[in-house]
This record gives structure tokens, sequence and C-alpha cells, in this order.
């Protein structure tokens, strides 16, 4: 197996393997030519994201600044938003549904490193070269969820459909569909119900 594919398998990889260097080196000058092209100039941002390879369907919005690990390895879903300063360090696959709202200084983190530090610490390859190890674990967001600002998932999540993450969370485990949930460790509140509807 490729490191690259060890990494999107779940399994232990070098991530200072030069295929996924590159591929990092790139999304890092597309984040900063995403960062750097204002809002106005949408034609160019969608330019931008189409060389990223980022899946995404229809009416996504993506307002800047973004960091992502690699993009390509991130889906999308239509009209789905994220507001400033949206981190997705995607080292394993990262699905996000339709129309899931994401706010400000929302971060996706997918890369998990080994709990022994003899395994964790950086160590010489046989060609003299750093590296260390990591794994990671996919991410995905159901559809019509609404991730609050301040909000870090944690690799190996999943977020049910419809579901509403509270401010500043830290969701380390599976949240049900149509759950309202939050705090840290994130955990389920209580389910969304009609008794939420705010219009006739």
């Amino acid at each position: 197996m490729t490191e690259k594919e060890k990494m999107l398998g779940g399994a232990l990889y070098d991530p200072a393997d030069p295929e996924l260097t590159a591929l990092r080196e790139k999304a890092s000058a597309l984040c900063k030519a995403y960062n750097e092209t204002p809002e106005a100039e949408a034609e160019k941002r969608r330019a931008i994201l189409d060389e990223w390879n980022i899946q995404r369907g229809p009416g996504v919005y993506i307002r800047g600044p973004v960091w992502f690990d690699y993009g390509c390895f991130t889906s999308i879903g239509e009209n789905s938003f994220a507001n400033f300063n949206f981190t997705c360090l995607d080292c394993a696959p990262v699905h996000i549904g339709d129309n899931v709202l994401m706010g400000p200084n929302v971060s996706i983190l997918t890369p998990v490193h080994p709990l022994r530090w003899q395994e964790r610490n950086v160590y010489k390859k046989p060609d003299g070269t750093l590296s260390n190890r990591e794994y990671a674990k996919a991410v995905r967001i159901g559809d019509n969820c609404w991730i609050s600002g301040n909000v870090t998932i944690c690799g190996g999540v999943t977020i049910g459909a419809g579901s509403v993450i509270g401010a500043g969370s830290v969701v380390t485990r599976d949240i049900p569909p149509d759950t309202f949930a939050a705090g840290v460790p994130c955990r389920p509140i209580r389910p969304i119900t009609e008794a939420d509807r705010m219009t006739d």
C-alpha cells in the first residue's frame, strides 16, 4: 500500500511521504490564494476550489479564511456554508452533507497520534530524513446540521442528520440525528422536536 492509501484507510502512515507532502504543499498554496481573494471575486474563488478538487454541490459557500490539510479528501453537499476560519484536517475522508451551516472557527480534525510516545515521537528514517507516525479517522456530518461557532469535531465522529451542536463543543463521539448536543466533551442534551417550531 502507498502511504496515501494507508492514510485514507486508517492505518499508521508516514506524513513525510513525498506524494502526501506535495498534496499538502498544493493545499497550502491554494489556502493562501483563496484567503487573499476578496469575496466579491466569486468566479476566481470558484476556480480555486475547482483546482483544489474539493468535491462540492451547488450553492456551497466558504467565507474564508479557510485551512485544509489536503482539501481533495473533503466533500461538501449542496447549499452548505462555512463561516470564518473553517479548518479541515482531512487526512481521512470528511463528508459534509447538504444544507449544513458551520459557524466561525469550526475545526474538523481527522488526524490521530499514537498514545505511546515511543510511537508518536519524531524518528529518523533509513534515508536520514525525519518523520513521525500518525493515523486518521473519517468524519461524517449529516444533512441539515448546524455546527455552532468554535466547535471542534474529532476524528471518527458521525453527526446525525438534523442535529445542532452548541457553541464551543468538542465532539468526540457520535451524535444521533435530530438532537441538540453540547459540551466538552459534547453529549446529547435533548431531541429536536415539533415543540421547537418557530414558524407556522
